[in-house]
């Protein structure tokens, strides 16, 4: 089943990356001095790291119908049920990937808080006085259907940081991480709550 083209519209918010951009990012992000080898590097590790900002920024997006499929009919952000089955898939999915189910773990816990991080402030926007801020959602998106964009986008997820093992525990982690981060919410033209739940999503993508 494919999204509606409602639901599909909050989806398809622009993750393309700019090749230009992406180098520039990769510029900014090597400490000078440091030589060819180690900004091939960096180029290296961008290219493994960037994929997990674009599809954390796209599992962000669906935060926002999840939070208007649950408005007012009392069912609650915080879903342990549903989250452990997420874990679970995750780390099955890992380990077929020939993935670190841990570190797999790690950062969809990681996701499932960002999520919920968005979902509470548009509860918390929607409740508040309908003449300052925009009212609650018209339409109700089909829960079971934004569930199942959220599998295909955690399946690439799964997919990208078992590809991405290497770039995750490099040094420059941390610094390339933050080029990404900075990349996609720029083509995004992600609002301050995605961009801050963004950073709450990819705590633990670099090795501690």
């Amino acid at each position: 089943m494919r999204l509606t083209s409602a639901t599909g519209r909050v989806l398809t918010t622009g993750v393309m990356a700019a090749a230009l951009f992406a180098g520039s990012a990769v510029a900014v992000a090597a400490p000078v001095g440091t030589g060819a080898g180690h900004a091939a590097a960096s180029q290296g590790s961008y290219a493994r790291l960037h994929p997990l900002a674009e599809l954390s920024a796209r599992r962000l997006a669906t935060a926002d119908l999840v939070a208007a499929a649950k408005y007012g009919t009392g069912s609650p952000i915080d879903d342990a049920a549903r989250e452990k089955q997420v874990l679970d898939a995750v780390a099955r999915a890992a380990r077929e990937a020939g993935g670190d189910p841990e570190a797999t773990v790690r950062i969809f816990r990681d996701q499932i808080e960002a999520n919920k991080v968005v979902q509470r402030e548009l509860f918390r926007r929607w409740d508040a006085d309908p003449s300052k801020v925009p009212q609650a959602p018209q339409e109700r998106p089909d829960l079971a259907e934004v569930r199942e964009e959220i599998n295909r986008i955690n399946t690439d997820l799964v997919r990208g940081i078992a590809a991405s093992a290497g770039a995750r525990t490099a040094p420059s982690c941390g610094g390339v991480l933050t080029a990404a981060t900075a990349h996609v919410r720029h083509t995004d033209r992600l609002d301050a709550l995605h961009a801050l739940a963004l950073g709450r999503a990819l705590r633990s993508v670099c090795a501690p």
